[in-house]
């Protein structure tokens, strides 16, 4: 696995990333304002905010617990985090790559972006376990579109990594993210029951790879292509040859 770091892929459209750094100050401050309390409201927070497919699906009536109505837990889910490995993790992804993605839509249309894929993330869990009365919470959902779209924008821009966890590498982007989006697929086969839910991964991937295609800027390309616009060249025209003098016989005496 690998730890991204930096990027050094400059803004071309927008002066900051105002979405990304307030996404990031949400969710910090949801996870101080849960976690800060006792452990007991951790769990009602949870289970009031999360995504729970066993009660969305119908499978279940509503529970007293649930603090919001079913369809916003597609949202709500994606500001709650476990623990800070958790917060730290997907917001430093979200950091590293999201200014680009901002960058190449515009604020709006990159936070409806962010809910989008995060719902979708959501959506996917619900189909892969529906009758799972555990909450699903976290932004990996939504993290794991921004990667797909920073995939498609800027495969070529190299980054820095931590591969591993400890050894500074300076990769293109292909190479890292595609990793990564293959490990979620290939973990989300194999079902493996260690708390992850790979299934919210990969409907994040797929919802991003797709929204991106229509919501980046007009002219804002793919695969790191630059758009040459052909420059109109202004042809001089030569100036007339010289007339060769004409010289005259003089007179006669």
């Amino acid at each position: 696995m690998f730890i991204p770091l930096h990027d050094a892929n400059q803004l071309r459209h927008i002066k900051a990333q105002f979405v990304t750094i307030a996404l990031i100050a949400a969710n910090v401050l949801v996870y101080l304002g849960v976690n800060l309390n006792s452990e007991a409201f951790a769990t009602a927070a949870t289970y009031g905010f999360g995504y729970v497919p066993v009660v969305v699906n119908d499978g279940a009536p509503a529970p007293d617990w649930l603090l919001v109505p079913e369809s916003a837990t597609y949202l709500s889910y994606a500001f709650l985090h476990g623990n800070l490995l958790h917060l730290g993790g997907n917001m430093l992804f979200l950091w590293v790559f999201g200014d680009n993605v901002e960058d190449a839509m515009g604020h709006v249309k990159y936070l409806l972006f962010y809910l989008a894929c995060a719902a979708a993330g959501a959506f996917v869990h619900g189909m892969i376990a529906p009758q799972s009365d555990v909450p699903l919470i976290g932004a990996s959902g939504a993290v794991a579109g921004i990667i797909a779209a920073y995939l498609l924008l800027h495969p070529k821009v190299r980054i820095w990594v931590l591969a591993l966890g400890r050894i500074p590498l300076r990769l293109p982007a292909i190479y890292p993210l595609l990793f990564w989006v293959g490990l979620q697929i290939f973990m989300l086969l194999a079902d493996l029951e260690d708390g992850v839910s790979y299934a919210a991964h990969v409907g994040g991937l797929i919802a991003g790879g797709l929204l991106v295609l229509v919501l980046r800027r007009p002219g804002v390309p793919l695969f790191d292509r630059e758009i040459v616009t052909p420059v109109a060249v202004e042809i001089e025209t030569p100036p007339p040859p010289l007339e060769a003098p004409r010289w005259g016989r003089g007179r006669e005496g």
